[in-house]
């Protein structure tokens, strides 16, 4: 009697959760590491990949400069705001993440390349102040329940930071809030701005 061919389960699939956790994990694991290599190799000579605005050889530090820290003060005090709206930006899902990532990078890299002061621009701040705004963007245009919890929690644990679009310590670039907040609402409006459109009242499936 023949045996059926015995057949391999598929794989269960990574939950939302922990889908959102691995690549929040794994984006703080590359600019640890990037800084780790700084500091111990090239004593600070990586930072020069941060963005240097009206640099035309420099453009295209502005995919790297998220990524690049002046020091690991600087890392440390950008880790946990990161890990946290980077971690609520991709839980529902993690393709619109990387899409939202991708466009707050480049319309937040651009401004400050085109706008922003003659230094070197560097951290994640523009991806933090990208991400908050991207998950009020979210709220907003959206207008679902989970959407809108989402921000309201957002805004109670980092709207404060806010303020930092504004200029005050010539140290710190403010352009990079401001254009990464910019980029932010912009990712939310592509991403998430159409709505179903309706018939007679009734909602299209």
């Amino acid at each position: 009697m023949q045996r059926p061919p015995s057949v391999k389960p598929l794989p269960e699939r990574q939950s939302p959760v922990t889908q959102a956790a691995a690549l929040t994990g794994l984006m703080i694991a590359v600019m640890w590491a990037e800084e780790i290599v700084d500091f111990s190799i090239f004593r600070g000579q990586l930072n020069s990949f941060g963005i240097e605005p009206r640099d035309p050889h420099t453009f295209w530090h502005i995919f790297t400069a998220p990524f690049v820290h002046a020091g690991f003060p600087h890392l440390i005090a950008n880790t946990v705001p990161f890990a946290v709206l980077a971690f609520m930006s991709a839980v529902r899902s993690v393709g619109r993440f990387v899409s939202a990532t991708f466009l707050i990078v480049l319309i937040g890299g651009t401004l400050v390349w085109l706008f922003g002061r003659s230094s070197v621009h560097l951290g994640a701040s523009e991806l933090i102040f990208g991400y908050l705004a991207y998950l009020i963007g979210v709220g907003w245009w959206e207008r679902t329940p989970v959407a809108l919890g989402i921000a309201v929690v957002a805004v109670a644990l980092y709207g404060g930071i806010i303020w930092g679009v504004l200029p005050s310590n010539p140290m710190i670039s403010w352009e990079a809030h401001l254009f990464g907040f910019i980029g932010g609402l912009l990712a939310a409006l592509l991403i998430h701005g159409r709505r179903p459109a309706s018939s007679a009242g009734r909602p299209v499936r």
